[in-house]
């Protein structure tokens, strides 16, 4: 019997209420509502948001040099697909190519999402997953505000409300260069503010 596939989207990341210096990664059913949290380690949140934030880091990092050693050899991820949850645990799997024959490498979720973003793969899971661990959280549209609380938001917004954009362009690509993401992350989205005013 074949189970039904269910596409899934990276809705955001946020810190875990529940574990010190980690982080749920919250993946979305692509024509639904229900949302699966993962905890995951703060080494693959930040690989993960420098991704969704359009970042580039001076040096590749673990999963950049995944990808670069995979394609040097001619390997290309197609499908992401969580497969399995037991004991809380999400287990995934690589689905790769290789000219005509397709490989399956086990894989964490946290590291398998990281991958599926710079691959541009997508991920999948199971109807059955979803039914055991989904849940609808009420967001009303506004996926920041999962990401960044109100507070956090406006003392950002004091810590550069005298910084010019040019100068925050500046201190991007500082933030950058030390691999301070984080950093480069809030400066990002003051940026973003700046220029779109009315998002």
């Amino acid at each position: 019997m074949n189970k039904k596939r269910v596409k899934l989207n990276i809705l955001g990341l946020s810190y875990s209420q529940t574990q010190t210096g980690a982080y749920a990664l919250v993946l979305a059913e692509e024509n639904g509502e229900r949302r699966i949290p993962i905890i995951i380690g703060g080494v693959e949140a930040q690989s993960i948001a420098i991704k969704l934030e359009g970042l580039t880091p001076p040096r590749p990092l673990t999963h950049d040099l995944f990808m670069n050693f995979a394609k040097a050899f001619n390997i290309d991820i197609v499908e992401v697909i969580i497969y399995k949850l037991e004991e809380g645990i999400f287990y995934s799997e690589l689905i790769c190519k290789r000219e005509s024959e397709t490989l399956h490498i086990d894989s964490r979720t946290s590291d398998a999402v990281a991958l599926a973003l710079r691959f541009n793969c997508p991920i999948y899971t199971y109807d059955e997953i979803m039914d055991k661990a989904g849940i609808v959280l009420d967001f009303e549209g506004e996926e920041d505000s999962f990401e960044i609380d109100n507070s956090t938001k406006e003392s950002q917004a004091k810590e550069f409300e005298d910084k010019s954009v040019e100068e925050l362009k500046k201190m991007l690509d500082d933030a950058v260069k030390r691999e301070d993401y984080e950093t480069a992350s809030k400066i990002r989205d003051e940026i973003k503010a700046r220029e779109n005013p009315g998002d």
